[in-house]
């Protein structure tokens, strides 16, 4: 590989085969070197090929002046979050949790902690990402010798939570503050406090996520029945159908959102399970 651009020390740009740009990682790869050398294959710890210019670009100025072992911890953490999720996630967590990680250490080091007002909900609606974040902790621990704080795996949550779908933080909190106002209508209709390790209510968050993401980018969802089942789901479960449609109200209300026929099918359906398990 020939070296097209040095970032730092550890981190150079070249071009694949097909001449596209790619990051380059390794310890000392550009030490004494400069642009038109040639890099040797043993010298590689890490490539890095992100299909967006715009993102690639942010990476190439973030890793600059970002230490080699950060960068190395954020390809694993992410690396492991793609396999336990088996979703894809935008290239831009390679810039978001990197420099997370990267200004989580310096505040631990220096004697702050940042409080995560999110993290019960967070615990709640997305618990693989937050499981994921407790192994980034883990991993930061192995590495750094650094312990963070739980509030940190929260914080880790949120930015894949982000990269499954494509959102800006901001919407995220948005998008949580809409499921916890559907949890609540479900909870005060039938009276119930939630089993929230139960399987049921795991698959009713999930529900939930997607259909707070549709909501906030006005995406309708529609599918191809003809009916006949929404009308025999609406008879079998007919509390949860009540139920429903007071949020199809509320969100109609704040929102300005109307839940189609389908939706609210899927609604039913999960509300009907979730209940049923905690009675």
């Amino acid at each position: 590989m020939i070296i097209q651009k040095i970032l730092n020390n550890n981190v150079v740009i070249t071009l694949d085969a097909n001449r596209q740009e790619q990051i380059v990682m390794g310890r000392g790869i550009a030490f004494k070197r400069k642009t038109g050398d040639i890099i040797l294959e043993e010298q590689i710890d890490q490539v890095f090929r992100l299909a967006n210019q715009d993102t690639s670009l942010k990476f190439q100025e973030l890793l600059g002046e970002m230490p080699l072992e950060v960068m190395q911890l954020s390809d694993e953490i992410i690396k492991y979050a793609k396999t336990k999720l088996g979703r894809k996630l935008n290239d831009m967590i390679f810039i978001s949790l990197t420099d997370h990680l990267h200004t989580a250490l310096e505040r631990i080091k220096q004697g702050i902690e940042v409080k995560n007002f999110l993290l019960w909900d967070i615990k709640r609606f997305f618990s693989d990402e937050y499981f994921i974040g407790n192994k980034a902790l883990e991993m930061v621990k192995d590495k750094f010798d650094i312990q963070l704080p739980e509030d940190e795996a929260g914080f880790i949550a949120l930015h894949l939570v982000n990269a499954e779908m494509d959102e800006e933080v901001g919407n995220i909190y948005e998008l949580t503050k809409i499921m916890q106002e559907i949890t609540n209508i479900v909870k005060y209709h039938f009276k119930i406090t939630f089993n929230e390790d139960s399987v049921y209510f795991y698959r009713f968050s999930t529900h939930l996520k997607f259909f707070a993401y549709r909501l906030l980018n006005h995406k309708e969802f529609r599918d191809e029945d003809d009916g006949e089942l929404y009308e025999m789901i609406k008879k079998k479960y007919c509390n949860a159908y009540n139920c429903v449609n007071k949020i199809a109200c509320f969100l109609a209300d704040s929102y300005d959102y109307t839940v189609s026929k389908e939706e609210k099918m899927y609604l039913i359906i999960h509300i009907a399970r979730v209940v049923q398990t905690n009675c």
